[in-house]
């Protein structure tokens, strides 16, 4: 199954002028299906809906962050 997901590739210090970038990425089922309750306990704790993207953008972010690179 292919995922469409728009990943942000900002630099530091240009965060008002963020680009984003069609790409394709290939995930089994089973994450897909953890990226949708993702989605979903995002919506209950933030009130904003989330997709699947919006999901592992943040994870990504998680990623970079804890190996100290600021995306």
């Amino acid at each position: 199954m292919v995922l469409l997901l728009l990943i942000n590739m900002a630099h530091e210090h240009d965060h008002e002028h963020e680009k984003l970038v069609k790409t394709s990425v290939y995930l089994e089922e089973e994450v897909l299906e953890a990226l949708e309750e993702a989605a979903e306990e995002l919506k209950k704790d933030t009130g904003r809906r989330w997709t699947r993207g919006g999901v592992i953008r943040l994870a990504l972010s998680d990623f970079f962050t804890r190996r100290g690179k600021l995306l």
